[in-house]
């Protein structure tokens, strides 16, 4: 772990030194070299930095990264790994676990994703579309169709869709989707409306 982790900041230091629009790319790209050749398989996605502007603590995210020298074990979510409310979701909305393992992928005890297409190239769909999968994952492991709001930030900037001028905007013209009924800075995480699972079925059949 400390080797990976030495390498890590000297990722970080290299990156530091290249202009700021990108020192993201580079870090995420020699950090992706890096872990493609130690396990075989480069990973999808890290993990979101701790929500630091509100009192609310967000949904603990289940999208995470592990950053482990050994290589884990890739495989196939099984009916054991749902949570009971995930796979009543499934049977409501005609899916099937196969319809997520075309999604995502088991490594070791973390949940990736395999999807890079969105399906859309609008910004703010892309939002949406990213906090529902986000939700959804946390549902496949806890029940809960939540997302934590600095989770979706970090992945829309990581998919080259994050508008931070329009964020808010883009849920409150969604918020039926939604159990709030107002956006904006002070919102740690959002929970799906009945609305909002029946478009993330929709979401993930047209992602297959």
């Amino acid at each position: 772990m400390s080797k990976l982790k030495d390498k890590v900041d000297e990722f970080a230091e290299i990156a530091k030194g290249l202009p700021e629009n990108l020192q993201v790319v580079c870090f995420e790209l020699l950090l992706k070299h890096h872990l493609e050749a130690a396990v075989g398989r480069p990973p999808k996605e890290v993990a979101p930095a701790p929500d630091q502007g509100t009192g609310t603590s967000p949904p603990t995210s289940v999208q995470v990264t592990s950053l482990s020298d050994g290589g884990s074990k890739q495989e196939d979510l099984k009916p054991s790994d749902l949570h009971l409310r995930a796979k009543k979701f499934l049977e409501k909305h005609a899916l099937s676990i196969d319809h997520l393992n075309n999604l995502f992928f088991k490594e070791g005890d973390v949940l990736k994703s395999l999807y890079e297409d969105l399906k859309t190239t609008r910004m703010s769909e892309s939002q949406i579309r990213i906090t529902l999968l986000i939700a959804l994952r946390r549902a496949i492991a806890t029940g809960e169709f939540e997302a934590a709001i600095e989770e979706v930030k970090q992945e829309c900037g990581q998919r080259k869709c994050y508008d931070s001028s329009n964020f808010w905007n883009n849920y409150n013209n969604n918020k039926s989707l939604f159990d709030h009924d107002k956006f904006g800075k002070g919102v740690a995480s959002v929970k799906l409306s009945d609305l909002g699972r029946k478009e993330l079925a929709a979401v993930i059949q047209e992602l297959q």
